[in-house]
């Protein structure tokens, strides 16, 4: 590649996290809200459907990669919903432990979890900015 060329950022393509056993990881994020898009066992992978667009959150298996808390700080994958407060409700009421209470940002409300594996989400909304959110 010469000086004068240079790569330009189409879009995401998916969020991959490593998960220790898939079928256990499949079955959490279920109970999360996550729609199953599809899985594949003989691939060690399964794609969750993030609201109507293509990518998604791809759970990779990984051999030997057991149950963890979340390292701080860590990497985070934030999602819309259009209620956190309701989100974090819904969570709960799966047997989800939220890692806080719902916090107030400059657009809304976010909650975050953590899979077994120690990968944190949050489900954030645009309660105080809805001009900015997307359209449910």
């Amino acid at each position: 590649m010469s000086d004068d060329e240079s790569y330009e950022l189409l879009g995401f393509d998916n969020v991959l996290l490593p998960v220790g056993d898939l079928g256990e990881a499949v079955g959490f994020y279920e109970r999360a809200g996550f729609p199953v898009a599809f899985r594949l066992d003989e691939a060690g992978i399964a794609l969750l459907k993030a609201g109507g667009e293509t990518p998604g959150v791809l759970l990779r298996a990984e051999e030997g990669f057991g149950p963890r808390p979340p390292l701080w700080p860590c990497a985070r994958v934030w999602l819309e919903v259009p209620d956190a407060r309701i989100a974090a409700e819904a969570l709960r009421a799966a047997d989800i432990a939220p890692l806080d209470d719902p916090f107030p940002g400059a657009t809304g409300w976010t909650v975050e979890f953590a899979d077994p594996w120690g990968n944190v989400l949050g489900l954030t909304d645009y309660t105080k900015r809805p001009a900015l959110g997307r359209r449910p």
